[in-house]
């Protein structure tokens, strides 16, 4: 059996889909282009796939009838076409729960970095700027009796909860599809944990913006397309806003530009679940996947369309 992995994954889970059959690896350090992509998987039973990697009908057509499984490296989906794969016969999985942990504590990260101005602190030493200790200076907002409202109640999203309740703060929750309008209003910080579907695409918008306080932050730490960036960027030069902390992009790697020259956001480079422990459990979860299904079994962690 042929098994194609797209972008390098830890060795411990190549040892397990070697033990399958035989393994390609891109040894390219960017996401395969959509003809290297096709070209790629020929004669694949399995693909493991990272979230940049668009998999469909096309993608299924260049591997060939023995594709059987499709395992994504991530949680979400949304680069994959699921009716289309299904209609194939062909297995999709993702990796849930392994980097919950992980991706609640980036979020929490971010929050600490832009409430405290943590990042804003260590550019101006950085760039040497005199500064002397006194009692107004880089003051930042506490946590300790605000507010904190997470879209999407999923375990990443309860996992903040958690964490927002240790610093004591109130957890509300909503949909992932349609944040209230009164945890938009009354929350101190909005952080979003909801998958990207079409319900789900720019849910903070130029008036979802409008309706958070003006002493509000906003997280984000699911999926990048959730956030209407420039309506974003607009809030927070028109002070609608008081910052936000981004670990996920729009059309990523790309940012708005006019984001990047803010002091009341904090930026990352998609680094929620980007711990060793968690990035080899995601890889050894595909794998396990994969010898699921290939070995004639149902897989660990199915996808439904």
């Amino acid at each position: 059996m042929r098994i194609v992995v797209t972008r390098r994954i830890s060795e411990a889970a190549l040892v397990e889909l070697r033990a399958l059959g035989e393994v390609w690896v891109s040894e390219a350090d960017r996401p395969l282009e959509p003809e290297e992509l096709g070209k790629a998987v020929a004669g694949a039973d399995a693909v493991v796939s990272m979230l940049h990697d668009r998999i469909d009908a096309s993608v299924a057509e260049a591997a060939g009838p023995q594709l059987r499984i499709v395992a994504n490296v991530a949680v979400g989906y949304d680069n994959i076409d699921v009716p289309a794969l299904a209609e194939r016969g062909v297995h999709v999985t993702n990796t849930p729960g392994v980097l919950t942990d992980a991706t609640a504590d980036l979020a929490f990260g971010l929050l600490l970095a832009l409430t405290r101005r943590i990042a804003e602190g260590d550019r101006l030493l950085r760039a040497r700027q005199p500064w002397s200790f006194h009692l107004g200076f880089m003051l930042g907002s506490g946590l300790q009796g605000k507010t904190m409202g997470i879209v999407g109640a999923g375990q990443i999203g309860r996992a903040v909860g958690r964490r927002a309740e240790a610093f004591g703060m109130r957890v509300v929750y909503s949909g992932r599809s349609d944040p209230k309008e009164e945890l938009l209003r009354t929350a101190d910080v909005v952080s979003l944990h909801c998958p990207l579907t079409p319900e789900t695409r720019h849910l903070i918008d130029a008036d979802a913006l409008a309706t958070m306080k003006h002493t509000a932050f906003l997280i984000n730490t699911t999926r990048g397309p959730v956030v209407d960036e420039s309506a974003l960027a607009d809030a927070l030069l028109a002070n609608e806003i008081a910052g936000a902390g981004l670990d996920v992009f729009e059309h990523e790697p790309e940012v708005e530009p006019r984001l990047l020259e803010l002091d009341n956001v904090v930026l990352t480079p998609h680094l929620g679940s980007a711990t060793v422990e968690t990035r080899t459990e995601m890889a050894l979860l595909a794998a396990r996947n994969v010898e699921a299904v290939l070995t004639g079994g149902e897989p660990v962690n199915p996808v439904h369309s």
